[in-house]
């Protein structure tokens, strides 16, 4: 078991080893826009897609339209057709112009920083805003998504059933000055190492170290 008295070391040696991995496509666009709107566009075309195609469609949707109100100024049919890769597009656009009216609506254009504003607008989940939080605004929040409440598991250092319980254990017992990274340094871990499938323990530099949880077939 990966306990919190050793976590920084283990820590440590993956941010090291993912340092050479290209950044998730959420720290990418961020970097691009400085937009917290953006981020959580991003976000939203990213659930349950892949980070290259969702790269691939927000930087398409970006380059036709820079603000809210551009979007917005979007039809319907066209917007689907451009969000139709990153799959589930019906919802995602249904998604993206509800948000996006009420980010304009309610909030006068300004993404809420506040984890639980965030929680209160139809179409945010817990993933997204952490995200937005983290990522956008660089205040504390812990994401969880699939790799991070995978590989949390398979170390023992939570024992939880889902990423939203992940969550709720980690901001118990993991140090507050992990929080905002954890989730980057951990998806380019689980999507280059410690993959969901026959993970590439031979490349892993916490091998022994780790008690491989749940893991049947390796590499």
């Amino acid at each position: 078991m990966i306990n919190k008295i050793n976590f920084g070391a283990i820590f440590a040696k993956i941010k090291k080893t993912t340092a050479v991995y290209d950044l998730p496509v959420l720290e990418k666009f961020n970097t691009l826009t400085h937009s917290p709107y953006w981020v959580l566009i991003a976000c939203i075309l990213s659930l349950r897609a892949k980070d290259e195609m969702t790269d691939k469609v927000v930087r398409d949707l970006y380059s036709r339209a820079k603000t809210p109100q551009e979007v917005l100024a979007i039809p319907s049919p066209a917007l689907e057709k451009i969000l139709y890769r990153t799959g589930f597009y019906k919802v995602k656009t249904r998604n993206v112009i509800n948000i996006t009216n009420l980010i304009l609506e309610k909030y006068k254009g300004i993404v809420p920083s506040d984890l639980d504003e965030l929680l209160t607008i139809p179409g945010i989940g817990r993933k997204t805003a952490n995200l937005v939080v983290t990522v956008a605004f660089n205040k504390y929040g812990i994401c969880v998504d699939t790799h991070v409440h995978k590989i949390c598991n398979r170390w023992g250092y939570v024992k939880t059933k889902t990423p939203d319980k992940t969550e709720l254990r980690l901001r118990e017992i993991l140090p507050k000055k992990y929080w905002k990274g954890i989730n980057m340094v951990l998806v380019l871990f689980g999507q280059h190492i410690c993959l969901s499938v026959s993970p590439l323990c031979s490349k892993c530099p916490i091998v022994k170290e780790c008690p491989k949880l749940g893991v049947g077939k390796h590499r």
